[in-house]
């Protein structure tokens, strides 16, 4: 991987090996180790580790913390280029996926857990600046939303695999997570070899940049990382803890998702493309709100499983209209300052992420439905700050108060 190829020069290259195949194949790749590890994780820890609430909020806590010091990636950006980064934490995912069947206990799960989402959070920190530095502006809403549709496709098989032989062949927590992580670790060593390093037009800065006319992406992030995390840790560990989900289960529930979204996701980069940031940012708080406020009621009302499962699927759709905020964010940011605010913004994602589940395990002890109560005020705290975004942010134009109070250079 040694050659280095302009990116005005990568049409040249056969289409299997140009930039935008790339993030194609590393979209069919991640999903693979990541969303198996999620699938199976409610069952594995219940039932081989006997987690309760508060330990699985410890567990999540755990696997934030590499978010949380995304931050760091801007220093490994000095010793190796955004590519290889890439690359190389694809791999450590794969890897640390594949063993972790091997450590079924609370500390063996924590540190296999804290390994993979080094992979994880460093890949996706990377993956982000690259798809906004290799995608032109007028074509990234809909490109990301077909690469949410191939990561989901690719997603989809690998789920369509555990619901039809989970219980005809056996398999076991160690088979399936070994597969799926090995998949993902030798498509990534492959992608290294196969591909050269591509060059942006535009060199990325390598220190930490905050600049104050960011400050609405900003608190957008931080906002969707505490609110993302309540879906993450507890509406999945809702449908194993009170309904009794089995893995197939579980994972047929993750179909469904997968399905919603292939058709769903293009759908999603095509509508924000044409109505912009603001509206579609306002329509996914409004639908989180009503999902967390129906997710309280299944707790204090005894509403069933079906509206449950119902609800799953619906809050997983609206979270693909959060590509809006990256294409918010390409709009309005210096080409230089992608690389290390991608890695800002990370960070400031994972801030709430890294507290929220291990407190609101001990809430979720005492009233599940208050956990989601606090959700639904997260995403209509988000809804007030949508509204701020304008119909066409640029430099300079970057919130509606824009007009009213210059915005300051950093």
């Amino acid at each position: 991987m040694s050659r280095i190829v302009p990116l005005s020069e990568a049409g040249h290259l056969p289409v299997w090996r140009r930039p935008v195949a790339l993030l194609f194949l590393m979209a069919v790749a991640m999903p693979v180790a990541f969303a198996t590890w999620s699938a199976l994780l409610n069952n594995f820890v219940i039932e081989v580790a006997q987690f309760d609430g508060s330990d699985i909020g410890w567990l999540h806590t755990v696997r934030e913390i590499p978010g949380f010091l995304a931050i760091g990636v801007i220093a490994v950006l000095m010793l190796m280029r955004e590519q290889v980064l890439g690359l190389v934490a694809l791999i450590l995912l794969g890897v640390a996926t594949a063993l972790t069947a091997q450590f079924p206990s609370l500390g063996g799960i924590l540190v296999i857990t804290m390994l993979s989402s080094i992979g994880f959070h460093y890949y996706e920190t990377v993956n982000q600046s690259l798809q906004l530095q290799w995608l032109p502006k007028d074509r990234a809403p809909r490109m990301l939303g077909w690469l949410l549709a191939a990561g989901s496709a690719a997603t989809l098989v690998s789920y369509g695999l555990i619901v039809l032989l989970w219980e005809p062949l056996g398999l076991t927590y160690n088979i399936v997570y070994g597969l799926a992580g090995g998949f993902t670790a030798l498509v990534a060593a492959l992608a290294f070899f196969l591909y050269p390093q591509f060059q942006a037009e535009t060199v990325q800065t390598k220190k930490m940049v905050l600049r104050r006319r960011y400050w609405l992406y900003y608190a957008l992030q931080f906002m969707a990382g505490a609110r993302r995390q309540i879906f993450t840790v507890f509406a999945g560990f809702m449908m194993v803890e009170k309904f009794g989900f089995d893995v197939h289960e579980v994972t047929a529930l993750f179909l469904i998702n997968l399905v919603a979204n292939m058709v769903f996701a293009p759908l999603v980069g095509r509508a924000v493309g044409a109505f912009g940031e603001r509206r579609a940012l306002v329509f996914e708080y409004t639908g989180l709100v009503a999902v967390f406020l129906a997710y309280g009621g299944i707790y204090y009302f005894g509403w069933g499983v079906v509206l449950a499962a119902t609800l799953y699927v619906l809050d997983h759709m609206f979270f693909a209209l959060a590509l809006a905020l990256k294409t918010y964010f390409q709009k309005i940011a210096d080409p230089a300052d992608i690389a290390p605010t991608a890695a800002v913004a990370f960070t400031i994602n994972h801030i709430a992420a890294v507290v929220l589940p291990a407190l609101l395990g001990y809430l979720w002890l005492i009233s599940p439905g208050a956990v989601f109560g606090l959700a639904a005020g997260m995403a209509m705290t988000s809804l007030c700050l949508a509204m701020l975004i304008p119909r066409h942010p640029e430099p300079g134009n970057e919130t509606v108060l824009a007009r009213f109070v210059p915005a300051p250079a950093e």
